[in-house]
């Protein structure tokens, strides 16, 4: 046996240090997610996410107030991540004080630290007898790393508060029903009747938000393809469109599917095409298209390619580039952005965004509309990349969105991640002419 018990007598709060550590040497957490949560008991996992998926939001934050009680940096990411989920849940969660520390006390001895144990215990007794103040420090920490905090702040100078508090927070779950099979106005009153706690969406007209934890599939009609999951913000895409009615379309980065399946729910095209890099992503548009029984409506072709080099077979009349991006106004439902995200990582990700735009402005047919949309609410991605594209393109004029929400830019407009309302979305409309 080595200093590290094995993973299946490690304690809840070892497993989710061991996720943490993960994260910090550079894996997403999707991608290590089920494999560490297959070791959790039925009954501990919805413990194990919240607390994994709070830590790594308050990460940051958690940090700032850490930092001052340490004489000398600790230089050691297990230690470090014991004591921010010790933190966590004496400041953030329900679980008694005395149980959050001899869980996570127990958790550093287990994973080998046993002399630094009581440092951790140490510095958490201090937490629970000042909850008061170190919540205060929480609430006041903007909890994003240091090169972030600084470009919001250059970007978003009056707003830089409210979105770093609302980037602290837990996204809603919000579905959008598929119009085909059933109202909004009738879902709603099934979840209803079926005891869901629910409202509807204010700027989405196909869009209610579940004010209760639930598990998806046990939602009514989710075998059906009565509903998807999908943020409020994100549904705005398909009221930007053009009518659609037999036009050729092209999804690019079309993966996991929620806008290919939303542009098949209103519109009938002529052809489809729903394109994206990732082979394993792509599934899911399929299996999201089937569920929602959707497949016979069109002719859809879904396809692995580089939107950056790929050829549309014939000319196109609409183009969907939801583009790759920093993925900053999504950062509540993927708190792990927060450690993976690098400074260096924005330029390269404007670069990509570029030969996306340049070479699938190339397919779109004159008279044609390329909505360009991002979940980013970094300007460089956003309004600046539109700023420099315009002035490259002497055939594209801004169509304008004419729209009460949002922030208007030079071009496009841009949201921000909202409580209990939808993320940070960026979109531009543009035409060829």
């Amino acid at each position: 046996m080595s200093q590290i018990q094995s993973a299946k007598h490690l304690n809840l709060r070892a497993q989710v240090v061991k996720t943490l550590i993960a994260v910090q040497n550079g894996q997403s957490l999707a991608s290590v997610l089920n494999q560490h949560i297959s070791i959790v008991s039925e009954r501990d996992r919805g413990l194990y996410h919240e607390l994994t998926l709070g830590c790594l939001r308050q990460w940051h934050a958690l940090k700032a107030i850490t930092l001052p009680l340490l004489t000398k940096p600790l230089d050691n990411e297990a230690v470090e991540s014991c004591l921010y989920l010790g933190l966590y849940q004496i400041l953030c969660t329900r679980v008694p004080a005395h149980a959050a520390i001899s869980e996570t006390v127990t958790a550093a001895k287990q994973l080998g630290y046993e002399p630094l144990s009581g440092l951790v215990n140490a510095i958490l007794r201090r937490v629970s007898r000042e909850t008061e103040d170190f919540m205060a420090g929480l609430e006041q920490a903007h909890g994003l790393p240091s090169w972030l905090g600084k470009r919001l702040k250059k970007d978003w100078q009056d707003d830089f508060d409210t979105i770093a508090h609302n980037l602290k927070q837990i996204a809603p779950l919000t579905l959008r029903v598929n119009t085909n099979q059933v109202s909004r106005a009738e879902y709603f009153e099934i979840l209803e009747e079926d005891g869901y706690e629910a409202h509807l969406c204010e700027l989405s007209q196909d869009g209610i938000v579940l004010d209760q934890n639930v598990h998806i599939p046990n939602l009514p009609g989710f075998e059906e393809g009565g509903f998807s999951v999908q943020d409020e913000h994100a549904q705005l895409c398909v009221t930007l469109l053009p009518n659609l009615e037999d036009q050729v379309v092209v999804d690019a980065c079309a993966a996991p599917g929620g806008k290919t399946a939303h542009i098949l729910e209103k519109y009938t095209p002529k052809k489809l095409y729903a394109i994206d890099q990732d082979q394993k992503r792509l599934l899911r548009v399929s299996e999201n298209l089937e569920r929602l029984a959707l497949t016979g409506y069109a002719d859809v072709e879904i396809l692995a390619a580089d939107a950056s080099t790929w050829t549309a077979p014939e000319p196109v009349d609409c183009i969907v580039l939801d583009a790759p991006c920093s993925a900053i106004g999504v950062l509540r439902r993927h708190p792990d952005i927060r450690l993976l995200r690098q400074s260096t990582d924005i330029a390269k990700t404007v670069e990509l965004q570029k030969q996306i735009l340049d070479n699938m402005w190339k397919q779109l047919k004159v008279g044609g509309t390329l909505l360009y949309i991002t979940c980013s609410i970094l300007k460089a991605e956003n309004e600046q990349q539109m700023v420099n594209f315009f002035a490259e393109h002497a055939d594209a004029k801004e169509s304008k969105i004419d729209a009460t929400w949002g922030i208007e830019q030079i071009h496009g407009r841009q949201l921000f991640p909202e409580n209990d309302r939808g993320d940070g979305f960026y979109y531009c409309r543009i035409e060829k002419i």
